[in-house]
């Protein structure tokens, strides 16, 4: 037999004010004891909650109501003797040790101490309270109920928080993973509804950067979810005022319905963090947002260090080549121009961003080893002789041997390009006659691209070759000096290569 006593009921006109609800598991044999509880905590109230309860008068009854029941229990009252004389006491075993939960408060309340010595059960079974019946008067049911809701409460919080804080690691793990800007003001917007615990769409969050400077102007966008419908600001006006207020008192703000996090680095940057969602933010969600912003910060930082060191990474690239450049009497944009289309191409072959990447870091480093090569044979205007042209080609293996001697990743794959970029597909190149797929994407790539542009510009020793006369040539060395594939990604996207020279022009 079941029965089920909604309390809550009976005040409809509190019904919006009180946003929880604590179920309470009765299990007794006797009828009368289900009456007298439910008078008893007929008008409990606790922390904006009333209570629901629940009868079961086995604890046979007792187990397929827990089974069955979607919410679960906050505390569970239980008789000692029922079916049987310890009935009580092997549901509190199953609940604990078979249904595995720990949370659920167990009450213990007997009629027959006798049957289960107080000290014995208090020791062996984990149970949360032990009372016998005669001893059971209104004042001390209700103070043990108040106890045992108290404690199933700050066990949910502390779970809360347990799993907001793996969210939060796990979150910091894919932040770690973003390579750049963009792809970090992404991750911030889905990880702050995953935190949370909501979904994405019902969350407001906008997080923004400001370098040291009094100018609200100078705040960075990170990442924002919101369009806004006023186009000479990013930001919803009202947004931008709340984040203006915690930038210039430096400090975060708790609000019931928003929440901004405030950061500053080492760096003297400040960071703001701002959320808000339609209903109430909880005190456990403000919490977890505020650890949560501190990792953001502190993350968002290192990312921009990590685009200054590619930056710096890159120009260094280009300054080399350019060097070599200059050296030969080249002074234009050759170097550039072969980063940016190789990586063009390399998108199109199908390499993912950070091959692509990788490439064009390290294309500008094809010809480095021409710094070995005597003036008389770098910049001999005429042809080349047998030797001299010996000579030349000895660029290849001198550029590897600059580059190979350093672990560094982009270094490496320039020792690669250096060496490969003259091989050919059929096997005729130099230095290691290398033929096919034996020869290193990177290397295939770079040597298409160093022709092509090369093919365009003027040298030492030739005026630029017309645009159909550069098509005719590296369409006629398709499957010899050149991948077949590479080629025709080539041509069939010649006119946006072709941009690329009006982007990098020849200063000469």
């Amino acid at each position: 037999m079941n029965e089920r006593f909604l309390f809550a009921e009976d005040l409809p006109e509190e019904k919006e004010t009180l946003n929880n609800k604590w179920n309470i598991l009765v299990i007794d044999d006797e009828p009368e004891v289900h009456n007298i509880t439910r008078i008893v905590l007929n008008d409990l109230i606790f922390d904006n909650g009333r209570l629901t309860l629940y009868s079961a008068y086995s604890a046979a009854e007792a187990k397929e109501l827990i089974l069955n029941s979607s919410e679960g229990f906050a505390v569970a009252i239980v008789d000692v003797v029922m079916e049987t004389v310890h009935a009580g006491l092997d549901f509190v075993k199953w609940v604990r040790e078979v249904q595995n939960d720990h949370k659920i408060r167990l009450f213990l309340r007997t009629g027959q101490p006798g049957e289960a010595p107080e000290e014995s059960v208090i020791r062996d079974y984990d149970i949360n309270d032990y009372k016998n019946k005669t001893e059971l008067t209104a004042l001390r049911l209700k103070t043990s109920v108040y106890s045992a809701l108290r404690s199933y409460r700050d066990i949910l919080i502390i779970e809360k928080h347990r799993v907001g804080l793996e969210k939060i690691i796990a979150a910091s793990s894919e932040f770690i993973e973003c390579e750049t800007l963009p792809q970090f003001g992404s991750a911030i917007l889905k990880q702050v509804a995953l935190v949370l615990g909501i979904n994405e769409e019902t969350v407001i969050c906008c997080a923004v950067s400001k370098d040291a400077s009094n100018h609200f102007s100078d705040v960075h966008i990170l990442a924002m979810n919101q369009a806004q419908s006023d186009t000479s600001s990013p930001l919803n006006k009202e947004i931008e005022g709340r984040i203006k207020r915690a930038l210039a008192l430096k400090q975060s703000i708790y609000e019931e319905d928003y929440f901004i996090g405030y950061f500053t680095t080492k760096q003297h940057t400040e960071n703001v963090l701002y959320v808000a969602q339609s209903k109430q933010l909880e005190p456990m969600q403000h919490s977890l947002l505020e650890f949560f912003a501190n990792n953001i910060a502190v993350i968002h930082e290192n990312l921009k260090l990590l685009d200054v060191i590619k930056e710096s990474q890159k120009e260094l690239s280009y300054i080399i080549g350019e060097a070599v450049e200059m050296r030969s009497k080249e002074t234009g944009s050759h170097v550039k121009r072969v980063a940016q289309t190789s990586f063009m191409l390399a998108k199109l072959y199908g390499l993912n961003d950070f091959e692509s990447e990788m490439i064009k870091l390290a294309s500008p480093l094809h010809d480095v080893g021409k710094v070995g090569i005597p003036d008389y044979v770098l910049n001999k205007p005429d042809k080349l002789s047998q030797d001299e042209w010996k000579v030349m080609q000895t660029h290849a293996q001198i550029g590897y041997e600059m580059l190979t001697r350093t672990d560094n990743p982009i270094l490496q794959l320039g020792a690669t390009i250096a060496r490969q970029h003259h091989e050919k597909w059929d096997g005729t190149g130099y230095p290691q006659g290398l033929k096919g797929e034996e020869i290193h994407i990177a290397g295939r790539i770079s040597a298409l691209m160093d022709v092509f542009d090369a093919l365009g510009s003027k040298r030492c020793y030739k005026d630029p070759w017309g645009h159909q006369q550069v098509i005719d040539f590296i369409q006629g060395q398709r499957g010899e000096a050149f991948e077949p594939k590479l080629v025709d990604l080539l041509l069939s996207n010649i006119s946006e290569f072709n941009q690329v020279r009006e982007q990098f022009p020849d200063s000469i």
